[in-house]
């Protein structure tokens, strides 16, 4: 008997439709799933975003922080890093004067440039403030051409520099960022933030600096691209952005990017970074860069679980040979502070102290003798964060008289017989 016309149009209605239900459900599972697996108590409106203490590295908080993203020209700050790496190694003067290569004048002025014809001599400084404050393009592209050759010379030196710093998701490929195949991941972004300003603490004078004249007959200064300076305050158009203590850093916009800002903001001793990728427009990138810092500021506080010169329980004294006294009071020379949130009592317990062996008089007082290494454990993030402190002696050791060492090793010598005797019987 043959099925009916009707019966054999609503089967595989039916069947499609249940199907599509059974993937509705499966996807909407998977969704759930993502959802949980990167969670946003904050609401940060970006594709990615991390917040750092920049003294300890400290991770406050994370927005699928290590996938490996286009920074757009947050790239800069590899660049404007070299540049300082080259003055403070000698081979550069903020003074020299660089002739822009052709490359760099050829650089498309769609995006942000301050118009170099090829030819064109500035100093390295003017062309640092340009970068620093305008990212303009063109003259990266100079300052990258002058130290590496090439842009792609420089860019060499670039990814050689993020590998030994082990920024394992950095890949660059441009001095500026307009190549959305230069990716990097927010943590990293981060991490290079805090080794640029603890490496090289004048590049805040640069990315602080609200507007600059690069040429004397430019009739208007280059202004920030950086909205959330603090000196932004009284500023009508961007008063609204303005952060207290911002003073730096970088910030970047290409279509594959999104609109995004590493920055950096100091209170009192606690200077926080922070990273966020991918927001809808240029004032968002800040808004939600202010989320990430009034969590910072309003949640945690810098407290000391070790104070400077306190005596290590394990390792109270080191022996000296030689000395006056055989063995001397030693202590640390820093103390040991980490960021926790504000009104916890941290759990922090010593992992390592290593002392140096042989040690002979004399020996100065604060002279380094080992090291002691503590662990502190987030409770909220797991992570595990280590500090090492110096061990010094507590006070001089001079070296002993003639007549002290020989009656010390006669005195050592009869205890070493009188203990073999014993032993004898």
């Amino acid at each position: 008997m043959k099925p009916k016309k009707g019966l054999v149009r609503f089967v595989p209605t039916v069947c499609a439709t249940v199907i599509a239900m059974m993937l509705t459900v499966n996807l909407g599972s998977h969704a759930a799933q993502a959802a949980e697996a990167t969670p946003n108590p904050l609401g940060i409106e970006a594709r990615a975003a991390v917040l750092i203490d920049a003294d300890s590295g400290q991770i406050l908080y994370a927005l699928d922080a290590d996938t490996a993203y286009p920074p757009a020209s947050m790239t800069k700050l590899m660049t404007e890093y070299l540049v300082l790496e080259e003055i403070t190694a000698g081979r550069l003067k903020l003074t020299d004067v660089v002739t822009t290569s052709k490359e760099a004048a050829d650089i498309p002025p769609d995006g942000s440039a301050i118009y170099l014809a090829e030819g064109d001599k500035h100093t390295v400084k003017d062309l640092y403030m340009a970068m620093a404050v305008q990212s303009a393009n063109d003259a990266t592209i100079a300052l990258a051409d002058h130290i590496g050759g090439t842009e792609q010379g420089f860019v060499s030196k670039m990814n050689e520099t993020a590998q030994a710093l082990g920024l394992k998701s950095a890949h660059f490929t441009s001095a500026t960022g307009l190549a959305d195949t230069t990716v990097i991941s927010a943590s990293d972004l981060a991490k290079f933030a805090a080794i640029l300003v603890k490496k090289h603490p004048e590049f805040l004078e640069f990315s602080s600096t609200p507007s600059y004249r690069f040429r004397e007959r430019d009739k208007t200064e280059m202004i920030n691209l950086n909205w959330m300076l603090e000196s932004n305050k009284s500023v009508p158009s961007f008063k609204q952005y303005a952060y207290p203590g911002v003073d730096g850093m970088k910030t970047g916009y290409i279509g594959a990017a999104g609109y995004c800002f590493t920055g950096t903001a100091k209170r009192g001793d606690m200077r926080l970074i922070s990273v966020v990728m991918n927001t809808k427009s240029k004032g968002a990138r800040f808004i939600q860069t202010a989320k990430l810092f009034d969590y910072g500021f309003d949640n945690f506080e810098k407290k000391t679980i070790v104070a400077p010169k306190s005596v290590v329980e394990t390792a109270k004294t080191v022996k000296i040979k030689k000395g006056v006294s055989k063995e001397v009071p030693i202590m640390t020379a820093s103390d040991v502070t980490f960021l926790v949130k504000k009104g916890a009592t941290p759990t922090v317990e010593l992992k390592n102290v290593t002392t140096k062996e042989d040690l002979v008089a004399p020996l100065a007082s604060g002279q380094e003798v080992g090291s002691a290494t503590y662990v502190y454990k987030d409770p909220d993030t797991g992570q595990s964060l280590e500090k090492t402190v110096k061990l010094i002696t507590s006070e001089e050791v001079k070296k002993g008289s003639w007549w002290r060492l020989m009656f010390r090793s006669l005195g050592g010598f009869f205890s070493g017989l009188f203990k073999g005797i014993v032993d004898l019987f």
